[in-house]
């Protein structure tokens, strides 16, 4: 058999809706030998719609609403990718990035929702909220909210919402009971006769005594025209003003849908067999919102994409191991459950409906039992597997060690050739085994080399973060970076996907020394059973010929860190599924900024000495720096910290090197009431960390809040440096809160 990581095919499914993330779980419980899977989504987390009207009205919170999808993939070994999709070109079997370079596909499905149809009224793009995507909907909310809760009393406020389907009575009932007792004007402008026209009329009649009861002003045949800053504009000439407005019409889809050239319906939405292939592309799936049933058509509804999940799953795996597929056939009816802002809803389906808080408990029952499918992730072995691809050859082949593993040198060149055209000036090659770069008369040339195992499954992220992991080395001495060399070790695959792989890995690294005018020189690559990165990187001296050291400290200096700590505990926590995708993306944020300002900085306003926080965790680093005569008081509750590590390192979730920095443990003064949580962020590892500078008290702060300024918002003075009286004292003494001389 061959190992698991071999990789032949790729499946990449685009968007995090229902159907992905049913057919996601089931798929991670049956895997197919030989295939990778990547999800693409802007966002970490999912809304589920059903409970998005309970999240405005204040009956859930974010994580009771929202599926983790970072999580979700951890748990199912999903490479997650959170980028947005510009352009599907069906041809070339390849998706189009924002900002990044394109991922390519063998199997591919579309899971994006809709959104509401702005450009059929003039200006409403412009300055209309729309209902999706939800989490700018959200954001939205909490700040109307909170400007709604300041006003002055008595002061008008005028909140619109243009619609007449279950989403916008929904929202404006949900928004009406979250601000009951500030009581701001909502009005509903509907441009047909009735609302939810749809569905009987005594869920019809529940709903506007609902809307009534709530203080929500309904405004049938109110057809809006055009859109301004201020007002909308009626059909017949009327001009109602508003102070915020939230469009809830009918669904459009995304224009690269009906751009890739697929067949899609007359609305643009992708037309699919009821297999939920696209009608001329085998390779293409389609579900939920954006797909439409030609055979089968429904309204663009939740439920629907929830039924499509299984018979999903089946087909991506049935095409993959060449097994019949199943045909998808939606249900006529189906039980809608409308929430009516209080804790009070409406149900209907065919002539049946009913209304009260028994129907509201029901859908609560209902939400809560989908949404437990992704908090409570079941365990992952044993599993079943499904197959094996049929391209796989029958035996196993043996995988060379030593130069036979070197990735063949084909790849490398055509990537290489390929970046070149597009980074001209900073991918240049060389044919000799090592490079020779050209150094300047009197110039010092810095080189320094870092490895990373794979930490994000994001090939295009990981080669940022290794780029700037290395690079932060010559940071830390004030150089100016000149080149890089490559080492990287290739997960057993296909030649095909090998060189996919390499394209966007080098294409994040080239990303990060444009920036700084490094170029890549070459490298060298293998195979082997996981992804490494490394770079080898040089740097001259700057201008002004100084640089700085890790010995130069001085008594009476203030240690400033530049970036915060926690990403050892966090991706440990996240192997364990018990992180949060949030804390997970603001941390891969920080590791990808660079420290490129920040040793400038350090350089221009006389730092003693610097150096930069990796893998021997902030008091392993610190302890290089202070050397034998100087010791150090640091104040914990100054440490910045990265979202939900402080939470993990309670939790006991520490990074596997976390126990070898441990031991400097010795080397510590405790003071009174320390948490020991907080104690412990000292010794974990950090990956692409900040700096930590010594600077003179009397400039310490002005330099703090100048980093901040230039983006190193976590910037902070953590302590002090002084004279160790003895041999014996120790040599770092630990505060839980101690104010030092350089803050205000």
């Amino acid at each position: 058999m061959l190992p698991a990581h071999e990789i032949h095919r790729e499946l990449v499914l685009v968007g995090g809706g229902h159907a992905h993330a049913l057919a996601l779980r089931m798929l991670a419980m049956r895997p197919i030998e030989g295939l990778r899977i990547s999800l693409i989504s802007p966002a970490s987390h999912t809304p589920y719609s059903g409970m998005l009207p309970g999240l405005v009205a204040g009956h859930y919170n974010f994580e009771q609403t929202h599926i983790d999808l970072a999580r979700l993939c951890q748990w199912a070994g999903v490479r997650f990718i959170a980028a947005e999709v510009t352009a599907l070109d069906p041809q070339q079997m390849q998706l189009s990035l924002a900002g990044r370079p394109p991922v390519y596909y063998d199997l591919l499905s579309l899971d994006i929702g809709s959104q509401p149809e702005l450009d059929s009224v003039p200006g409403a793009r412009a300055h209309a909220v729309p209902v999706k995507p939800v989490a700018g909907l959200w954001q939205r909310w909490q700040v109307l909210r909170e400007r709604v809760l300041a006003r002055a009393p008595g002061t008008d406020y005028r909140i619109a919402v243009v619609g007449g389907g279950a989403g916008s009575v929904e929202l404006a009932m949900a928004m009406a009971n979250s601000l009951a007792t500030d009581s701001p004007g909502i009005d509903l402008w509907c441009g047909a006769a009735d609302i939810l026209q749809n569905y009987n009329k005594r869920a019809r009649s529940a709903v506007m005594a609902a809307l009534a009861r709530q203080g929500v002003n309904v405004h049938l045949g109110a057809r809006v025209e055009r859109v301004e800053g201020d007002a909308l504009l009626l059909a017949g000439g009327t001009r109602v003003s508003y102070d915020d407005l939230f469009w809830c019409t009918g669904a459009a889809a995304a224009p690269w849908v009906a751009a890739s050239g697929l067949a899609t319906d007359a609305q643009g939405f992708l037309a699919v067999r009821d297999t939920l292939q696209s009608l001329d592309d085998d390779r293409v799936f389609g579900c939920g919102d954006i797909a439409t049933q030609i055979n089968n058509p429904r309204p663009k509804a939740g439920v629907y994409a929830v039924r499509q999940g299984p018979v999903l799953a089946h087909n991506l795996g049935a095409a993959l191991l060449g097994k019949p597929l199943r045909q998808h056939r939606p249900q006529q009816r189906f039980l809608s459950l409308i929430s009516l802002g209080e804790r009070l809803a409406t149900a209907d389906r065919g002539p049946f409906s009913a209304t009260g808080a028994w129907v509201w408990r029901w859908k609560d029952r209902i939400d809560r039992e989908f949404m437990g499918r992704f908090e409570q992730l079941p365990e992952m072995m044993p599993i079943r597997p499904w197959g094996r691809l049929p391209q796989l050859p029958e035996e196993a082949r043996p995988h060379c060690g030593g130069c036979g593993a070197k990735v063949g040198g084909d790849a490398l060149a055509t990537v290489l050739a390929q970046l070149a055209r597009a980074y001209p000036a900073h991918c240049t090659g060389s044919d000799d085994d090592a490079s020779v770069v050209p150094v300047a008369d009197g110039q010092t040339v810095l080189q320094s080399v870092d490895m990373l195992r794979e930490l994000v499954g994001d090939p295009w992220l990981m080669g940022r973060i290794a780029a700037n992991h290395a690079l932060s080395d010559l940071y830390a001495c004030g150089a100016r970076p000149l080149s890089a060399l490559a080492a990287i070790t290739m997960p057993f695959a296909s030649p095909e996907i090998q060189q996919r792989e390499l394209q966007q890995l080098l294409a994040g690294a080239l990303h990060e020394f444009a920036a700084v005018d490094c170029r890549l020189t070459g490298g060298h690559s293998m195979q082997g059973p996981e992804l490494n990165v490394g770079f080898v990187v040089n740097g001259v001296t700057p201008d002004s010929g100084a640089l700085l050291g890790k010995r130069g400290l001085r008594a009476g200096d203030s240690l400033l860190l530049t970036k915060p700590l926690g990403t050892g505990t966090l991706f440990a926590a996240q192997m364990q599924l018990r992180a949060d995708g949030r804390d997970i993306g603001a941390a891969i944020d920080t590791m990808l900024q660079s420290n490129a300002i920040a040793g400038e900085l350090a350089l221009a306003n006389g730092a003693s000495a610097a150096t930069d926080i990796t893998g021997f965790g902030l008091l392993g680093h610190l302890l290089e720096m202070l050397g034998d005569d100087l010791g150090a008081e640091l104040e914990l509750t100054a440490l910045p910290l990265l979202g939900g590590a402080l939470e993990t390192m309670r939790a006991g979730i520490y990074s596997t090197m976390h126990a070898a920095n441990a031991r400097s443990y010795a080397s510590l003064a405790q003071g009174a009431d320390v948490d020991e949580p907080l104690w412990e962020i000292l010794f974990d590892p950090q990956t692409s960390g900040g700096l930590l500078l010594g600077i003179a008290p009397q400039v310490a702060v002005a330099l703090r809040e100048t980093l901040r300024e230039r983006g190193y918002i976590h910037a902070q003075i953590i302590g002090t440096v002084a004279h160790r009286e003895t041999a014996a004292t120790p040599v770092v003494t630990v505060h839980q809160s101690r104010a030092f001389a350089a803050e205000p």
